[in-house]
């Protein structure tokens, strides 16, 4: 009898753990934190400490976590009637707004006050701004209001670099805003395509994302403006970084192949609606995540010599 009674509770506990961890947005944190390991080597030019690399780590989607859970309370009306967002917990009912609300106060808490003990101030206080930035700039501010709110947006998502590199140095060094750059112009050609595949959600919920209010010709172009931008950021850093020959060829090669695709998408959008956006979407982050890759080898390499 006893272990027919505890299975439910049990159950019960589990289902709300996963709900509490569906709403922190987990793959969005672990695009974040591919971004953060390189940059900590890159800055440190070999293998930083264990233990920073771990408690940056930590801290990074304890913050995370607490701006996207913010961001799900805040736009629980707008996530039931999307597809895309309708087995968010809020809509579910797995969670209850108050436990949503106080689960995001307490990870952006103890987020800012590990950082603060186990890191350094200055990654707590980036931390921080990028909470704020996040809530009270993107998701309250333009998201609902402009269709530039991603463009905007991308910068909170942009910190984690930021806070990397500060954990290593304690201060943010050109190559750090360089980096802060390549993800902040990465951020439209990677998240205007998902807009043209759920463009119709976006409809149904008033959020006037580019795709919505803007023709298809236009949204292509501005995905290959914005391409050949974050092309240029990339091989910005070869110079200010003093970056070698892995990541050089792997910025240019994978820089024009990511181009080209953008390319394909708006030669697409000239004529009909494209077919197939999220292969360009997928594509950046396959793109992204070898750029990072190569600059984690690069100084390794270097390092080991």
């Amino acid at each position: 009898m006893a272990l027919d009674t505890q299975t439910p509770a049990r159950r019960s506990f589990l289902t709300k753990l996963r709900a509490y961890f569906a709403l922190t947005k987990p793959r969005v944190i672990e695009l974040l934190l591919i971004a953060t390991v390189p940059t900590m080597i890159l800055a440190a030019q070999g293998i930083p400490s264990v233990w920073l690399v771990l408690a940056t780590l930590v801290g990074g989607a304890l913050s995370a976590g607490s701006a996207n859970s913010f961001n799900c309370y805040i736009d629980r009306d707008i996530d039931k009637v999307m597809n895309r967002t309708k087995k968010r917990p809020l809509v579910t009912g797995e969670l209850t707004d108050k436990e949503a609300l106080r689960f995001a106060w307490a990870l952006g808490v103890i987020s800012i006050i590990w950082l603060a003990v186990l890191v350094n101030p200055l990654s707590a206080v980036l931390s921080l701004i990028a909470i704020l930035f996040y809530v009270f700039v993107y998701t309250l501010g333009l998201k609902r209001r402009t269709p530039q709110n991603i463009v905007w947006g991308g910068a909170a998502g942009a910190v984690p670099v930021l806070i990397g590199w500060a954990a290593v140095t304690n201060e943010i060094s050109p190559a750090a805003w360089v980096l802060f750059f390549i993800i902040f112009l990465w951020t439209p050609p990677h998240y205007w395509p998902l807009s043209m595949r759920y463009l119709e959600d976006y409809k149904k919920a008033g959020v006037p994302m580019l795709p919505v209010v803007a023709k298809n010709e236009l949204v292509g172009r501005q995905i290959i403006l914005y391409a050949w931008a974050y092309l240029a950021a990339t091989l910005l850093l070869i110079p200010v970084a003093n970056m070698g020959l892995i990541y050089s060829i792997t910025a240019v090669v994978a820089g024009t192949w990511f181009t080209w695709e953008s390319h394909k998408l708006y030669n697409e959008a000239r004529v009909r609606i494209p077919q197939n956006p999220m292969r360009l979407f997928h594509g950046s982050i396959t793109h992204l995540t070898l750029l990072f890759l190569a600059i984690a080898i690069d100084p390794l390499l270097y390092f080991s010599f």
